[in-house]
């Protein structure tokens, strides 16, 4: 049974902004016991940046994916005309890069796989690689699209996991949460304190929502995989595509056109997968990610499909008539 909804700011002597409620704390053990650590929720998955960050002296130097969610850069390039940060971008794919820069950065910020072009980054390599130098970096990777049913990063060498919770771990388009997730018990203190200080405190309502989204997960996961299996094959051998870009296993997919006018075209085409900017959801969702200015550098006929529980064979016929 889920837990109910505790709205209490006061909980006698208590104050819930520093001891939190029953309904944060069941959604934390939930997530905490899939990720394999202690997790901590957060009014938005951005917020769980600047509570990694707030870990870290400044300056702090960051290796980034280029291609990478466009928040968390925003967020590091806010940082860096403060003075505060010093970001380092490579490539997903680049393992000896991202090798060489655990060997200078503190913080490598990990996403595998990426948003919005779906690369892969071989965590494993670069964690063993990171554990090695004198001065090891901590280690983040942002899970939202792989979810804790596709991969546990802390098993991999990470050091701490976000998610947006927002996306497949409410998975109804109807929350905003995040989540970080650590094995190391003096990292869950210092993220659970920034929390505190920076108040970035989750909803009693939206917490409970994601629990509520949580119990569904591995069946929507499971649906979702099957679903986006489906089409990114039918999508690799249509005549209008020229790249697909699918992991195996998940509901994010990534496709290319020929160019931005025809994904503009594809998706003023699309009846039933509608064209919108956020995902995880219930519903089909694609996106050309190079017309918003933070991803205006992935090419112009990207569009980033998150694959819903619509029936496939629908979706199928949608994106064969808008292709």
């Amino acid at each position: 049974m889920n837990v109910p909804i505790v709205a209490a700011s006061s909980l006698g002597l208590g104050y819930s902004r520093e001891d939190g409620t029953a309904t944060w704390a069941a959604l934390e053990e939930a997530i905490g016991e899939l990720e394999g650590g202690t997790a901590t929720a957060f009014a938005s998955g951005i917020a769980t940046v600047s509570a990694v960050l707030d870990q870290f002296s400044v300056p702090v130097t960051v290796a980034v994916p280029v291609d990478s969610y466009a928040g968390t850069r925003g967020v590091l390039e806010h940082g860096e005309r403060t003075g505060r940060v010093r970001t380092v971008r490579i490539a997903p794919e680049d393992t000896g890069a991202w090798i060489a820069a655990s060997a200078e950065a503190d913080l490598l910020w990990l996403e595998s796989p990426t948003n919005p072009s779906l690369r892969l980054v071989d965590i494993t390599a670069v964690a063993n690689a990171a554990a090695t130098q004198e001065r090891p970096p901590k280690i983040v990777v942002d899970n939202t699209f792989a979810t804790p049913l596709g991969q546990q990063p802390l098993a991999l060498g990470a050091d701490i996991v976000v998610h947006s919770a927002t996306k497949f771990i409410g998975g109804h388009s109807d929350l905003l949460l995040g989540l970080t997730v650590t094995a190391d018990e003096t990292l869950a203190a210092g993220l659970r304190d920034a929390r505190t200080r920076g108040g970035a405190t989750p909803g009693a309502l939206e917490a409970w929502l994601a629990l509520r989204g949580l119990r569904t997960l591995a069946v929507r996961y499971a649906e979702a995989s099957q679903t986006a299996t489906l089409l990114a094959r039918r999508l690799s051998e249509h005549p209008a595509v020229t790249v697909v870009r699918y992991p195996g296993s998940g509901a994010m997919l990534a496709f290319e056109v020929a160019d931005a006018e025809s994904a503009d075209r594809l998706c003023a085409g699309l009846r039933l997968i509608r064209h919108a900017t956020s995902l995880g959801g219930v519903e089909s969702t694609i996106e050309r990610r190079a017309a918003r200015a933070g991803d205006a550098h992935v090419p112009g006929g990207l569009l980033r499909l998150s694959v819903g529980l619509e029936d496939p064979e629908d979706l199928w016929r949608d994106l064969d008539c808008a292709l």
